[in-house]
């Protein structure tokens, strides 16, 4: 069973800046695809950042050139760079990895951007 935590969220001021963090419990590079997803009370979840093996990624419309996707293999830890952070960003922040046949979750970390 591959277990995902994830850190970093918090309260930010618009305009700041936050790094989450997705560390696994195996090997990252086990995990050929791994997403952060973010979900909004009444909405559906939103896919905002996707990290593929071959070191490919794709990002949301919404977060194009101030999100930044990313992966150590040395920290089994997959990076969000959360810059120019705006109110809709607001949301629970979920890590999903995939392994062929398996979808693991994380629980989620909380990120509210608020003056």
């Amino acid at each position: 069973q591959v277990q995902l935590v994830e850190s970093g969220g918090g309260l930010v001021q618009p305009g700041g800046s936050l790094r989450l963090s997705c560390t696994t419990s195996v090997s990252i590079y086990r995990l050929y695809m791994m997403t952060w997803y973010r979900q909004v009370p009444g909405k559906q979840r939103e896919l905002v950042a996707r990290f593929f093996d071959n070191g490919n990624t794709n990002y949301a419309d919404s977060v194009k050139g101030r999100f930044t996707i990313s992966r150590s293999g040395a920290q089994n830890t997959l990076y969000l760079q959360m810059d120019n952070l705006k109110p809709e960003d607001t949301a629970v922040y979920i890590c999903n990895g995939q392994q062929f046949g398996a979808d693991y979750w994380g629980q989620g970390t909380q990120v509210t951007v608020s003056s």
